[in-house]
């Protein structure tokens, strides 16, 4: 796709210095972009990059417009304006419509003729694809899965146990939804399975990344809610409730029964306990462990950060001691309150 600066400035609300004339045909990074090409300078660090660049143009904010020596679309939030005008000249291609001699669809399921299922993909009894739907290769849809209007399953995505998905939803490669959650009564030493009898139910607009599992609720349902955003090999176990635009990263795990509110963010690696709640607008930093619920809306982190590993071995050394050392202090303590009382 190619527009020129005038057109992106009036689709980003954007103000435009420079040649409305010129075209711009994609995007790239403040160093590697070249003539014809759009970049943005959304993050303070790559400033750097802004008078060398050999970009067409830079989408950035007023107080680094002067800074640049290119045509500039200045606006309030670059990185929100680089995402849409992204979109903008790489739009998807027109999905195609029909089913793949090669796949393999029952008699009950209902297909709409706007969507399109792909080879070697199998779409179960009761199943109902919505209008626009485009469902890629070696897919499994099961049976009594609905799934609606514009969703898009790029390939190798397995939904089960009768899930629910909403309009325009986007499931990437290797995405299992309705995989059975983790439940085991222990008997006599041994593990006896829980039957797991629930679905799991994801609203409009949410994106899945690849590998990811969402787990059936053991009764009632696994819960994402509309707008949430997830990202690669995240776990989200059985029973689970994620409020509306909310955002987890990469290599979470987050156990069974846990609600999670709205527009909170979970960075990559962070670890939450089962059964806890979390208040909307909450936000946890990377690899923390969660173990408490949280009532109140803020900033959370645990574990250590990254040290030299001779003061991490002197540190864990010493960590072994807390105990005997708060000990000794509050017998310390006790002992200086005596001899203040005698004096």
């Amino acid at each position: 796709m190619s527009l020129t600066l005038a057109q992106l400035a009036a689709a980003l609300d954007a103000e435009l210095r420079g040649d409305g004339d010129m075209r711009i045909t994609g995007m790239a990074t403040l160093k590697d972009a070249t003539s014809g090409q759009l970049s943005f300078l959304a993050n303070g660090r790559y400033r750097r990059f802004l008078a060398a660049t050999r970009a067409s143009a830079v989408i950035l904010n007023a107080a680094d417009a002067d800074a640049a020596r290119t045509a500039v679309l200045i606006c309030d939030d670059p990185y929100v304006a680089y995402a849409r005008a992204a979109r903008l000249l790489h739009p998807a291609g027109d999905s195609p419509c029909g089913i793949h001699a090669d796949a393999l669809v029952d008699p009950g399921a209902s297909v709409d003729a706007g969507a399109w299922i792909g080879p070697g993909t199998i779409v179960e009894a009761n199943a109902r694809i919505g209008n626009g739907v485009f469902v890629g290769p070696a897919c499994v849809i099961g049976a009594g899965v609905s799934i609606g209007a514009d969703s898009r399953l790029v390939a190798r995505v397995t939904l089960l146990a009768g899930a629910r998905i909403g309009q325009r939803v986007l499931l990437h490669p290797g995405v299992v939804i309705g995989s059975d959650g983790f439940g085991m009564a222990q008997v006599s030493g041994r593990w006896e399975k829980i039957p797991q009898l629930g679905g799991v139910r994801i609203g409009d607009d949410v994106e899945i990344g690849a590998n990811t599992t969402v787990d059936r609720g053991a009764l009632g349902d696994t819960v994402i809610e509309e707008g949430v955003k997830i990202d690669n090999q995240v776990q989200v176990a059985h029973n689970v409730h994620i409020g509306a635009h909310s955002a987890i990263a990469g290599c979470v795990g987050i156990s069974g029964s846990t609600r999670i509110g709205r527009h909170c963010t979970l960075a990559g690696g962070v670890g939450v306990v089962g059964h806890l709640d979390i208040a909307d607008h909450v936000h946890i930093t990377g690899m923390s462990m969660v173990t408490h619920s949280i009532r109140t809306a803020g900033t959370y982190s645990a574990g250590t950060p990254l040290m030299e590993n001779r003061l991490w071995r002197l540190n864990a050394a010493r960590f072994k001691q807390l105990d005997r050392w708060t000990r000794w202090l509050h017998k310390f303590d006790k002992i200086n309150n005596i001899r203040k009382l005698d004096k």
